[in-house]
């Protein structure tokens, strides 16, 4: 499989990133913009879909019944050199299933995750996969 993406700068405060019919704007401002993800951000970002896309494929595979997932994520950045030192997720789904079919969900999900393969060798990625209060409240 290949990919493409386009980045182009509007301006000083941001630039525009472009995929199929889609597009990101991007804070590539050197004082910052609250309205746009900046690179770091953007890889947390990739990294979150990279789950969630992860747990849609496997999910009928193995039968797995979730109604919703949210991934929370936070990157440290190190200065020198600069480069996200860790990368802590929180996977919390909306599902009844037992404790031994989120541990192998969990499991898929950090084996067959392109991005997640991609960033794991060199950061110290770690994170867990959690039923929500709410599954657990039903």
């Amino acid at each position: 499989m290949q990919f493409r993406v386009s980045a182009r700068r509007q301006d000083a405060r941001g630039s525009l990133a472009r995929c199929k019919s889609a597009a990101i704007a991007l804070d590539t401002s050197l004082s910052g913009r609250a309205d746009a993800f900046n690179p770091a951000e953007l890889l947390l970002a990739a990294l979150g879909a990279c789950m969630i896309k992860g747990i849609e494929r496997v999910a009928p595979m193995l039968r797995f019944r979730f109604q919703g997932v949210e991934i929370f994520l936070n990157g440290l950045r190190q200065d020198v050199p600069p480069k996200m030192e860790s990368i802590e997720y929180e996977i919390v789904l909306d599902t009844d299933e037992s404790d031994q079919r989120l541990a192998l969900l969990h499991e898929n999900v950090r084996k067959y995750g392109t991005v997640f393969n991609t960033v794991s060798p060199g950061t110290a990625l770690t994170g867990v996969l959690r039923r929500s209060n709410l599954a657990s409240s039903k």
